[in-house]
């Protein structure tokens, strides 16, 4: 099924050329990474009630400045060992999936995911939810990691980078979604009905978040079943399994049956590794930062300055900043079929380094500019990861692609892990978070770099 569809999508590029098999692996793909933001968005949205609540500090208020630090301290440590553990999760599924298949590796990530998201909400300490969340943090490394080569191989070159281009707004749609549900919920205390008879309120309400973020994971479970592996993935399985039976296939059959990470650093294929390593660093180290503090900002901007309901400012905040990013994610595909891979990816580099300034220093009150800086933010410094989704599968052949993916994307996830992490402790030392996101976002002139460097692949086939 799947090499007629891209077929006929390769000799028309009319949308209607894309069959519903085609619009299911999208959809598939695009819940699964909505899901992987959502879970992301939650979890920045609570950290702060949940160290207040584990670490024993006041639930509501101006903290101390060195309660604070200790916010920022094991914060940073929390959301490094998430981004660890998303970051292990794509190394060894994206392996795994160029071996056993997209499809089945898809599966074993999301039981993953589900079980230890929900998990997060019963911790009792820093340490078992540290544990939790890189274990959870794991599942969801895998699920854009292997969506995305799936995806890429079923669609063919006509729409593909518009298609996944579009399925990439499910970053900015699940971090709206994170802040929705944090309003909806967040305010509910489960633990509190034994004790008071009543579920509103308490200081544990931050845990309710997690039980509801497993609940869609089980129905996109459902759904994959649906879902076959690619014509693409096929060939390849077929050719190991000729080669391995003794049949020469083609002059590089030793090479093409070594081990797929030791093959990423081959003469044909190290350099494209290195760029797409170089993009991800820049990318990534702009954005962790951003999520992972830009709600502890707002809240901090709205008490400092009295606004009423702080924690309603900072969902509403975190809502904008990502409607921006729905409409960056979706508007890349096209901008890249129309000025090229490279330069689009510099050019929302440069808007998130830009705007990211502006907002974090430039701004001291949240009225009336942050509301129409955030979107203009979002859409640049969320956008560009559609590049990760186009560009990344483009620069690798089939045998290697999901791993090239992983490596590219989790190397950097590694990396960036610590920024975070280095974020909070500076914020102590530089007078707030703001100064310390402002550094880490001018670390997005990196994908620029990498883009000077690397080949343009606008127009060209997937490498076989």
């Amino acid at each position: 099924m799947a090499d007629s569809t891209v077929a006929a999508t390769l000799r028309s590029g009319s949308w209607r050329a894309i069959t519903g098999y085609q619009w299911l692996v999208f959809a598939v793909v695009w819940l699964g990474w909505t899901l992987d933001a959502a879970d992301f968005g939650l979890f920045s949205l609570v950290l702060q009630p949940a160290l207040r609540n584990l670490l024993g500090f006041a639930s509501t208020g101006v903290l101390p400045p060195e309660q604070m630090a200790q916010i920022g301290k094991y914060g940073g440590l929390l959301i490094m060992t998430g981004l660890l553990g998303w970051a292990a999760g794509g190394f060894i599924f994206g392996i795994l999936a160029d071996y056993i298949g997209r499809v089945r590796a898809l599966m074993f990530s999301i039981g993953l995911y589900s079980l230890f998201t929900a998990m997060q909400g019963l911790s009792v300490g820093l340490f078992d939810l540290g544990l939790y969340r890189f274990l959870a943090g794991i599942g969801t490394g895998a699920e854009i990691i292997v969506g995305i080569p799936l995806l890429a191989e079923v669609l063919g070159e006509a729409q593909r980078a518009k298609i996944t281009g579009i399925m990439m707004t499910g970053g900015a749609i699940g971090t709206f979604l994170g802040a929705w549900v944090n309003t909806l919920v967040g305010h509910y205390d489960l633990s509190n009905l034994f004790s008071t008879g009543t579920v509103v309120g308490g200081p544990g309400s931050w845990r309710t978040v997690f039980f509801v973020g497993v609940v869609p994971a089980v129905l996109l479970m459902i759904i994959r079943g649906r879902v076959l592996e690619s014509g693409r993935f096929n060939a390849v399985v077929q050719r190991r399994q000729a080669v391995s039976a003794g049949r020469m296939i083609a002059d590089d059959d030793t090479e093409f049956m070594r081990f797929v990470p030791i093959q990423l650093f081959n003469r044909q294929n190290r350099y494209n590794t290195f760029v797409g390593l170089l993009f991800g660093l820049g990318s990534l180290m702009a954005i962790w930062t951003t999520v992972s503090w830009l709600p502890t900002i707002l809240q901090q901007l709205a008490e400092q300055t009295g606004m009423p309901n702080p924690g309603e400012v900072k969902n509403h905040g975190i809502m904008l900043w990502s409607v921006g990013g729905i409409f960056g994610y979706a508007a890349f595909g096209f901008i890249a079929d129309w000025i090229g891979r490279r330069w689009t990816v510099a050019l929302y580099s440069i808007g998130s380094t830009t705007f990211g300034l502006i907002l974090y220093l430039g701004l001291s009150t949240y009225d009336p500019w942050y509301p129409i800086f955030l979107p203009i933010f979002g859409f640049f410094v969320f956008g560009v990861f559609s590049g990760h989704a186009v560009y990344f599968p483009e620069l690798f052949p089939t045998q290697i692609r999901s791993t090239g993916v992983a490596f590219c994307n989790g190397a950097a996830r590694i990396i960036t892990s610590f920024g975070p992490l280095i974020a909070g402790l500076l914020a102590a030392a530089l007078g707030g978070f703001s100064v310390a996101a402002a550094i880490m976002v001018c670390f997005a002139l990196l994908s620029v770099v990498a883009m000077l460097m690397g080949r343009e692949t606008k127009g060209s086939e997937l490498p076989h």
